[in-house]
């Protein structure tokens, strides 16, 4: 078990009326969505829907417009300092990985997550950091590839380490931002596994993603994403039907199911 803790009574994420503008541009046309720190959520969407938008709302990266119905909550706040969304939040992405993609090893990069760094120049690493790293290094099943150089990783074993580094403060949920992407399939296969045990520890999941088949079993609700807007919303069942992922990704497309993960086929 990774994580510990009670459950706030108060939603983790309260968003009402939420609209982004950059430039000429919507981001988030009026975004509508509460989300517990219980649960497993996927957004699901095409590329440029707005997803990574959406995520960067939730990190405070951007604001909404504001307005007299407008509410922005985390933990029923409207402002979080960056301990606090450290403790609520870990967040893998693609970006980060690319940040990373340098001389510095596995290990490195998840004790850097004690600090918010790149690498780990002048800093203090207590006994208790490198205890608990290696005690994230066994659960995501990294451990002898910890003094591997991040460059010479694969992509699916770079972001497991940077899974751990999201997981050094144990947030409440880990945010995922395509988590898939450039993966072959035994990667998929394997990162999927641990996707799993890191969703039946107790930390919450967050994932945004165009692929289907990166919902794994333990999400139960998916929000699908289309023209800035959470179009549909509710649980996974009821929402990934063929009507509702063809018109989302606008395909003809047939869904099943098979052992809990969702395939599209038809297009």
């Amino acid at each position: 078990q990774m994580t510990t803790g009670r459950i706030s009574d108060l939603p983790l994420i309260e968003f009402e009326n939420v609209t982004v503008v950059r430039g000429e541009k919507k981001l988030l046309d009026s975004v509508s969505v509460t989300i517990r720190e219980d649960e497993n959520v996927a957004i699901l969407g095409p590329n440029g829907a707005g997803k990574s938008s959406f995520i960067r709302a939730i990190t405070r990266e951007y604001y909404p417009l504001a307005g007299d119905d407008v509410s922005f909550r985390i933990r029923g706040r409207e402002r979080c300092d960056v301990f606090e969304m450290r403790s609520l939040f870990g967040i893998v992405s693609p970006a980060l990985q690319y940040t990373f993609c340098r001389d510095l090893s596995g290990r490195d990069v998840v004790l850097s997550g004690y600090f918010s760094s790149i690498g780990l120049y002048n800093r203090d690493i207590t006994p208790e950091m490198e205890k608990r790293t290696d005690r994230i290094l066994a659960f995501l099943e990294i451990e002898d590839l910890q003094e591997r150089k991040m460059d010479s990783l694969s992509s699916g074993e770079a972001r497991r380490f940077l899974i751990g580094r999201a997981l050094v403060h144990d947030p409440k949920t880990l945010i995922l931002d395509e988590p898939t992407t450039s993966l072959d399939l035994h990667a998929l296969h394997t990162f999927r596994a641990i996707l799993r045990k890191v969703a039946r520890s107790g930390t919450g999941i967050i994932m945004v993603t165009h692929n289907l088949h990166d919902i794994i079993p333990e999400i139960s609700r998916v929000i699908l994403m289309k023209e800035a807007r959470f179009w549909k919303d509710g649980p996974k069942r009821e929402v990934l039907t063929d009507d509702f992922i063809s018109g989302l990704f606008q395909a003809p497309v047939l869904i099943r199911e098979e052992n809990g993960y969702y395939y599209a086929t038809g297009y």
